[in-house]
């Protein structure tokens, strides 16, 4: 940073990405505006500057380095710091300009524990909404659990699911009918590799067998007598890829969910249905499925059956900071794993999204 960069940043006053400070003997607000420019669009500390503009400098040591270190240091997560010494003219005095960029990546940023945006050419302290906001931006930013790269290889992929997808998806207007059915065109028609990289996403929607990398791509089946645990009817615990494991969910849910019969005028046999939804049950599994966290090792899905009722079970907090009674309410759908969202929805199996709950 030059002298002649510098006087264009104080004839353009303090703004949203510049602030002045007379001295270092202010270097805690000006790490916490540091902090505030970090969750914003980035800025510029210039320390030997007067609220006013009128440049004063200062003398910058070796001790003064330190202590800007030490402070600097405060500030989570970790972070680069620009720091640049403007020499005065006609004396020893220096502009210590410190500066910082954007990082959508690592975003909230706090100092000593707190988090700080910047209004205008005033730093305050983040409200909890803003907070909360961009926590979720951070969890749904392109670094995510399903697009960092697998240890698997393309040969642990079943192929005939990942052509299935692709004719099951021009079936449903949802791929163009020239999509070209080789492995390699289709896992990049849907963000699956990097480069030749497979990503955990390309895991668990194609993975053909038992993965010991993969231990959360687990479903857990029960059917148990009268409505506690105590007693087993039926159970079991499958490992496989999420549409293998959608597959057995719904195979087992109709070998033990009851279904209603009804006697119709003019019709000799009864007429059965089943006691819920197919529709519902197949919206509840397909949502357990895409929306996990998993970025759990021990995590799973589970189906369990009770005399009195049907409970579908997936380990993770609510993502992007929901809670369960805004989920009552009208909310943005954010998914979780986009990139598995999407082949569902391109196979059909989910009818529509980004409706919320």
């Amino acid at each position: 940073m030059t002298l002649a960069h510098v006087k264009t940043l104080i004839a353009n006053g303090e703004s949203a990405s510049v602030e002045f400070k007379k001295s270092t003997g202010q270097l805690t607000r000006a790490a916490e505006t540091l902090c505030a420019f970090l969750n914003g669009d980035g800025g510029t500390v210039l320390f030997g500057v007067a609220n006013d503009g009128s440049v004063v400098g200062q003398l910058v040591s070796d001790d003064t380095l330190r202590d800007v270190a030490e402070t600097l240091r405060r500030i989570e997560p970790p972070v680069a710091v620009g720091i640049d010494r403007i020499k005065l003219p006609g004396n020893r005095s220096e502009i210590l300009a410190l500066s910082v960029s954007p990082d959508d990546d690592s975003r909230v940023f706090a100092f000593d524990g707190r988090a700080y945006q910047r209004v205008g050419s005033t730093t305050q302290v983040m409200p909890q909404e803003t907070y909360q906001r961009l926590l979720m931006d951070r969890t749904h930013s392109h670094k995510r659990w399903e697009n960092s790269a697998s240890p698997i290889h393309s040969e642990d992929l079943d192929l005939s699911e990942l052509r299935a997808t692709v004719r099951m998806g021009i079936e449903f207007g949802r791929i163009p009918s020239t999509a070209s059915a080789e492995a390699g065109d289709i896992l990049d028609r849907f963000g699956l590799r990097l480069g030749q990289t497979l990503t955990n996403a390309a895991a668990v929607l194609f993975a053909k067998h038992e993965s010991a990398h993969y231990p959360q791509c687990q479903l857990r089946l029960a059917r148990f007598r009268g409505i506690d645990k105590n007693e087993f009817l039926d159970q079991r615990q499958l490992n496989g890829n999420a549409f293998h494991l959608l597959i057995e969910a719904v195979q087992f849910m109709n070998r033990h969910l009851p279904v209603s019969g009804r006697i119709e005028p003019g019709v000799f046999e009864r007429v059965d249905a089943p006691l819920f939804p197919p529709v519902a049950l197949r919206e509840a599994l397909v949502n357990a499925f895409v929306h996990r966290d998993y970025s759990i090792p021990g995590g799973a899905v589970s189906v369990a059956i009770y005399d009195d009722r049907l409970e579908i079970w997936s380990d993770g907090r609510l993502p992007f900071g929901l809670t369960v009674e805004a989920l009552a309410k009208e909310h943005l759908s954010r998914p979780r794993n986009p990139l598995i969202a999407e082949v569902f929805f391109r196979r059909g199996l989910v009818e529509r999204w980004g409706r919320g709950t």
